[in-house]
């Protein structure tokens, strides 16, 4: 029981790291693409930016559904200490999700779409800033109680480095949002996502070295942890596998290749996940509480298991099929004249 008791709450922890995976990478690009629409120049190009996403956008949004409800079974007191810190960016989140969701829909019905086009764009905006600061919290620790209870201030997520990780996560949200539509695109739009895609690169790998260059110096635990033997090993490639991969999603963009600029960023998202993983693992509310600490009980852990590992495989077969589906190119009445 003891060796289950510590083998559960890593599996789910892997389990919740995925789907937090899967709706950053899929859902990134949409609120990329989203950002993105603000900048069109034209109406006819943001019908065509929103059109790359009207197949797609809802399937994306099902992994945060997914990955709420499984930290809520899995690991319910990490999940009433994380909402309860971070309740004011979960908001803002919610509400930027509310924002894009109406405007989607209102918008095809519209006489006047101006308004709906920038509400969307707003709404984009303000869930991957609701993100980036519940983000950012990781980073800054969550203060808690000798329950593991939250036991600091409303406000304890809005710090400079907040603000600095939430831009950051927007510029990989328009990165990644960009690569989407140059494999979607063609012709003038796409040179213009080229360029695009280009700019968040560099404005990206910015602000991840800001991140990666502060968080041993103002982090005593992770100072702590990145320098031992063998995580000091690991944190030293995972920057050199970085840069081989910002070098060829720059190369790819230089060449004006279609679809590896979207590999290389997916490659460089999964990297940064693994990061973030080894580097609070095995906290689940950071600094101090962990998995094994916060999570439900063994016969929680494996009944949940049995029903979600029938959904997963279910779940990435349907995006897959959507993908697949709508595949190709959009093209507007007078696109790429």
């Amino acid at each position: 029981m003891e060796s289950l008791q510590q083998f559960l709450p890593q599996v789910w922890f892997f389990i919740l790291g995925l789907f937090l995976f899967l709706y950053v990478l899929l859902d990134g690009f949409d609120l990329g693409v989203g950002i993105l629409s603000l900048t069109a120049s034209s109406e006819e190009r943001r019908s065509i930016l929103m059109t790359s996403l009207g197949n797609v956008w809802d399937a994306n949004e099902t992994w945060l559904v997914l990955m709420g409800g499984s930290l809520f079974g899995a690991f319910p007191l990490a999940y009433a200490t994380i909402l309860n810190a971070l309740y004011l960016p979960a908001v803002i989140m919610v509400v930027g999700l509310i924002l894009r969701a109406v405007s989607f829909e209102f918008r095809e019905n519209a006489d006047n779409k101006f308004v709906w086009n920038i509400t969307f764009g707003v709404g984009s905006f303000v869930a991957a800033l609701g993100q980036g600061f519940a983000l950012g919290s990781v980073f800054e620790g969550i203060t808690v109680d000798a329950a593991g209870h939250f036991a600091g201030g409303i406000w304890d997520w809005l710090t400079w480095r907040s603000i600095i990780v939430a831009l950051t996560l927007i510029q990989a949200y328009v990165l990644v949002g960009s690569t989407y539509l140059i494999l979607k695109t063609s012709g003038e739009l796409q040179d213009t996502h080229y360029r695009t895609a280009t700019i968040a690169t560099w404005t990206t790998l910015a602000g991840a070295v800001f991140i990666t260059v502060t968080t041993p110096i103002l982090s005593e635990q992770a100072r702590a942890l990145l320098f031992t033997a063998p995580m000091v090993y690991i944190f030293g490639l995972i920057p050199l596998l970085g840069g081989v991969l910002i070098w060829l999603l720059l190369q790819s963009l230089k060449n004006r290749e279609e679809n590896t600029p979207l590999i290389w960023t997916f490659l460089l998202f999964a990297l940064s996940f693994i990061g973030l993983g080894f580097l609070i693992f095995p906290n689940i509310i950071p600094p101090s509480i962990t998995i094994y600490e916060a999570a439900a009980a063994p016969s929680s852990l494996v009944f949940m298991l049995t029903f979600i590992g029938f959904l997963i495989p279910i779940m990435l077969a349907y995006n897959v099929y959507n993908y697949v589906v709508f595949r190709g190119k959009v093209a507007g009445d007078s696109y790429g004249e």
